[in-house]
């Protein structure tokens, strides 16, 4: 058991019991104590919560109780400083001979050291800076969705201050602006800061997280593939050196957007290769969620009771949903069990002809209404990649992610992939374990080919504008 003391910092009954329990520790070797020391200002509301959390009945200062440690039940009151004075003279034969002036100098000593305490973790929590996000293209309505969703709270935890940042051109400076004022209008608890950038050169410094939001709107009637892989290239020429010389080392990089979101990540990577390739990945999961929403529809279900669908392959160009493993919770069916009772989804789907219309085909629903949303289901995606990133994604939950390969799945290395992931402790790993039929395996085949083939022409693109660079 361990003696538990907390009083006022300027109680000198406090002073004495705390001498005493002190005396006690180093003297006897099975007596250990905690002492908790209040500010006489908060001490009555703390001491009013403690006694009604235990049912407690004191209203003196100093109150200490025992709390069994090995059995794990509630803290046995023992009182005040004439309790504890009997308590050790009848168990230990031990006595305070402390005088009341002896009392008063420890207690206004108390006093002193505290406040000195106090003002030094003041201090240190000011040196801590708030974690540093930068957003690019940050006029897009990805961005003001994203926002209150990162500063709320949910995605870093409650006790982690963050700064945005919102880079874009000096054309959009009014609409950083207007964003900038409606977020700080909000008062988000968590948000130190929120601030627009329209210097290039000034941008991502400290980032401890940067969203790609960039764009290029296609329009293949007025100008060629070609031409707009090559504005990507040239974007992540101008981003990648700058993250490189700015951002924090251990920068996360999270690419999203409506066009070529696998190869804005690959190209970040290629022209920047000291940022870690296990930090920049691609967002799939609107895909995933726009998917599970229509199978719930068509399986007249909840949308949270459908897991584990996979998007295999270039997330904003060619991609294949998988759904091999995917599973079905909570599924009314003649068949019923507890909430961790599944079902196989293909199982349930007979349909295969609306599969392929609805959900495989590069012209199916799910295509269009992924290429209409307005900004909502991006932003919840890019939200919770991040918040799985930092605290781990759910227990065997499958989520797909676009990742730098290395040969998984015999996927070609060098390009960025959506694939099977589970986020833990801060990383990511494949979940290499997964076995891959033949069919996907073939689709694999021919998405891998696109996405190596776009990643050429970028480079050639590059090359041949700035042929002494690229030597």
């Amino acid at each position: 058991a361990v003696a538990m003391f907390t009083g006022k910092a300027n109680c000198p009954y406090y002073a004495k019991a705390e001498l005493l329990a002190d005396y006690l520790q180093t003297n006897l070797p099975n007596f250990r104590v905690h002492k908790i020391t209040q500010h006489p200002d908060k001490w009555e509301q703390w001491l009013h919560d403690i006694c009604e959390t235990n049912g407690w009945e004191h209203r003196q200062c100093p109150i200490i109780w025992r709390e069994l440690l090995d059995r794990g039940g509630k803290g046995q009151l023992l009182g005040g400083l004439n309790d504890f004075l009997e308590y050790a003279q009848q168990y230990y034969g031990i006595t305070s001979m402390m005088l009341s002036e002896e009392m008063l100098d420890i207690a206004e000593e108390n006093l002193q050291t505290y406040l000195e305490i106090v003002k030094e973790d003041e201090e240190i929590k000011s040196l801590i800076k708030p974690m540093q996000i930068w957003i690019t293209s940050a006029s897009a309505p990805v961005c003001y969705h994203l926002i209150p969703l990162l500063a709320n709270g949910e995605v870093f935890g409650m006790t982690t201050e963050i700064s945005i940042h919102l880079l874009d051109t000096d054309q959009f400076k009014e609409i950083l602006r207007s964003i900038v004022m409606e977020a700080e209008d909000m008062a988000f608890p968590l948000l130190r800061s929120i601030s627009e950038h329209t210097k290039i050169d000034q941008a991502f410094t400290d980032a401890d997280i940067i969203i790609v939001l960039d764009d290029v709107l296609l329009n293949l009637e007025v100008q060629s593939l070609e031409n707009y892989i090559r504005e990507v290239s040239e974007i992540c020429q101008v981003y990648a050196p700058l993250i490189e010389k700015n951002a924090k080392s251990e920068v996360k990089v999270i690419s999203s957007g409506k066009t070529f979101a696998n190869l804005k990540a690959t190209m970040l990577r290629t022209y920047g290769p000291s940022i870690r390739p296990e930090n920049i990945i691609a967002i799939s999961t609107f895909w995933e969620s726009a998917a599970k929403a229509m199978l719930a529809r068509k399986l007249n279900m909840n949308t949270a009771g459908v897991k584990d669908v996979i998007v295999w392959g270039n997330i904003t160009g060619s991609n294949y949903i998988d759904l091999s493993h995917a599973k079905l919770y909570g599924y009314d069916c003649a068949i019923r069990g507890p909430p961790n009772f599944q079902r196989p989804l293909l199982n349930m789907i007979y349909d295969s002809e609306w599969i392929h219309s609805e959900l495989l085909s590069a012209q199916s629903t799910l295509s269009s209404r992924v290429s209409r949303c307005r900004g909502i289901l991006p932003a919840h995606a890019i939200a919770t990649v991040l918040r799985y990133w930092y605290h781990g994604s759910p227990s065997e939950e499958i989520i797909s992610v676009g990742i730098l390969s290395e040969g998984q799945f015999c996927i070609p290395e060098g390009i960025v992939f959506s694939m099977p992931v589970r986020f833990q402790n801060g990383n990511w790993e494949v979940m290499t374990e997964l076995e891959i039929n033949e069919t996907t395996q073939k689709v694999l085949g021919r998405l891998s080919h696109e996405l190596l083939q776009e990643k050429l022409v970028a480079l050639k693109e590059i090359n041949e504008m700035h042929p002494y660079e690229a030597e």
